[in-house]
């Protein structure tokens, strides 16, 4: 299973990249752990949009698959600079390229994140579920 190592992880399955861009503006998504384990997904929401904020750990959005409806949390705390688009029309696309095509949602963090994952710790935690 892919777990890019240049990404960050939430024990709820999210990754964040761009934890080191100069914008302060960061890309979140759901791992392909999550993706395979809900299945074929075909519906996603979103609570906030564009221009509201997201606290760190709190549920942002839901995905639903053909197996089960799961919440999106929130790894960082910020303010919503863009949703994919893509995603809500197909959100297929999730299950086809978590890691890429696949974002949901931009965040202009407003403070550090502390307990994202790397990816070996990631990695452990996905071989002890």
């Amino acid at each position: 299973m892919s777990v890019p190592e240049q990404l960050r992880y939430s024990e709820e399955h999210e990754w964040v990249s761009g934890l080191d861009n100069e914008d302060g503006i960061v890309t979140v998504g759901i791992t392909q752990h999550a993706a395979d384990a809900l299945g074929e997904i075909v519906f996603i929401e979103l609570q906030a949009g564009e221009g509201d904020t997201v606290e760190a750990g709190e549920p942002c959005g839901e995905v639903e698959s053909t197996k089960s409806v799961s919440d999106i949390y929130s790894p960082v705390s910020g303010e919503i600079t863009a949703i994919n688009a893509t995603v809500v029309d197909e959100p297929k696309v999730i299950n086809d390229d978590p890691y890429g095509e696949g974002w949901i949602f931009k965040v202009r963090v407003s403070e550090e994140p502390g307990d994202l994952l790397d990816a070996t710790a990631y990695s452990k935690l996905i071989e002890e579920s």
